[in-house]
């Protein structure tokens, strides 16, 4: 075998385990494996997990905080800045910041992203030309999925539906969505139509962004019904994600029901992206300000996928972060009450196991025989304790390679010459 990790906590209730991997899989999970192993690891107890999964990350616009720094602290500011930053993009500036957020994400033991650059008549491919050179660059530590996302809208903004359909041929495998940002319901009903007539020409999942407001007051923010009619009309179950859905926080229980109805049997995943939403929402409410998050407990109880996602790191949208999904869900766990042990077990889940299915790795993901093996080792003794502790990540493994060890501090990345550099 290539790697042996020893002594590992897979399950709190049980005696630590003893994982074999050999040619990038979990060969072997149990007590005092026997064979050789290019390298042994003896994790002395600590807490195992699969690898983290990011559904939903801006590579592109992040660490652009100190370039314009925003007055409001508004959606509608953070897009205004945005889009004036993004006019005066520069691509090695943005492959440097890019690069910035994907070390921060592998160091946090993240082995999955979906990333979601912008594309329109501003910035047109280069968001998406650089994701693309990054998910070559960083194919050994990362898993990148590459969504066309028309952040300025498709109808209000012509030429961005043939840049997206340039952005699938150029290599982008998601078709992203933003409904709420066109003027009018009819034109937000088009704009969904347009995603779903892109996705269905190449084969591809969507990714919208959706129905983020306070409430629905606006049918623009009141879209999810929607989207899961379509999705279930032209067979798409299970291939759509939506980021956000805070609106439907709004709702009562009975108004809510037909939403997530047809939510469950659509199968659509909802991400929720809770530093951004608390940071965003609720602004303009005097008192009972709102939390700004879609209605998690009642959603997962309804039988739908809710995962969660860092979203934007240190810009006008969220002027925090370090895409790290422990530090995220730790977040969702105060603000959506989370605390239970069941709870805050759920919360771990839904940053792996709910967030890889939710990007269609399920097939291939998991701590099990025969998965690939994406691990991370937690400087913890308990599974349940991680989400309490966020504790350092002793070493994280992409696909049967060690990728960073916290005594670094770094991550090791493959050079040409196949030696490792640190």
């Amino acid at each position: 075998m290539d790697l042996l990790v020893r002594n590992a906590r897979v399950w709190d209730d049980r005696p630590p385990m003893d994982i074999a991997i050999s040619g990038g899989e979990i060969v072997g999970l149990g007590s005092d494996l026997k064979g050789e192993a290019g390298r042994t690891i003896d994790a002395e107890g600590r807490a195992v997990l699969p690898g983290f999964v990011e559904p939903h990350l801006h590579i592109d616009k992040a660490l652009l905080y100190r370039r314009q720094p925003a007055r409001d602290g508004t959606l509608e500011e953070a897009i205004r800045l945005t889009g004036k930053l993004k006019a005066e993009q520069d691509r090695d500036d943005m492959l440097q910041r890019s690069r910035a957020v994907l070390d921060m994400a592998v160091r946090s033991g993240t082995v999955a992203v979906r990333v979601h650059p912008d594309v329109d008549p501003v910035q047109r491919l280069l968001g998406v030309e650089t994701a693309l050179q990054l998910k070559d660059e960083y194919r050994d530590l990362l898993d990148i999925q590459v969504v066309a996302f028309p952040q300025e809208g498709i109808i209000k903004a012509p030429g961005t539906f043939d840049l997206m359909v340039e952005a699938m041929q150029l290599g982008a495998t998601v078709v992203g969505g933003c409904p709420y940002n066109e003027p009018t319901w009819q034109e937000t009903k088009d704009h969904i139509a347009q995603v779903f007539e892109l996705a269905q020409r190449f084969d591809a999942p969507v990714d919208m962004h959706a129905d983020f407001a306070d409430d629905t007051s606006d049918h623009r923010f009141a879209s999810a019904q929607h989207i899961a009619e379509q999705a279930i009309k032209l067979g798409y179950q299970s291939r759509v994600s939506l980021g956000h859905v805070t609106s439907l926080a709004s709702l009562t229980p009975p108004e809510a029901e037909p939403v997530i109805d047809a939510l469950r049997e659509a199968d659509v995943h909802i991400v929720t992206l809770p530093a951004t939403d608390l940071y965003l929402g609720g602004r303009a409410d005097v008192t009972n300000q709102r939390r700004g998050l879609t209605p998690v407990h009642l959603l997962r109880d309804s039988g739908v996928n809710v995962t969660y996602s860092s979203n934007n790191v240190r810009n006008a949208f969220t002027p925090f972060g370090k895409a790290d999904p422990l530090m995220i869900g730790n977040l969702l766990a105060h603000a959506a009450q989370f605390g239970t042990p069941h709870s805050q077990r759920e919360v771990l889940r839904m940053a792996t196991y709910d967030a890889a299915r939710s990007i269609g790795l399920e097939s291939t993901y998991g701590l099990a025989v025969g998965k690939v093996a994406d691990l991370v080792v937690f400087d913890c003794p308990r599974v349940d304790d991680i989400l309490l502790d966020l504790p350092p990540r002793r070493w994280v493994i992409k696909s049967g390679r060690v990728t960073v060890e916290t005594r670094h501090e770094c991550v090791i990345r493959p050079a040409a010459d196949g030696r490792d550099q640190q």
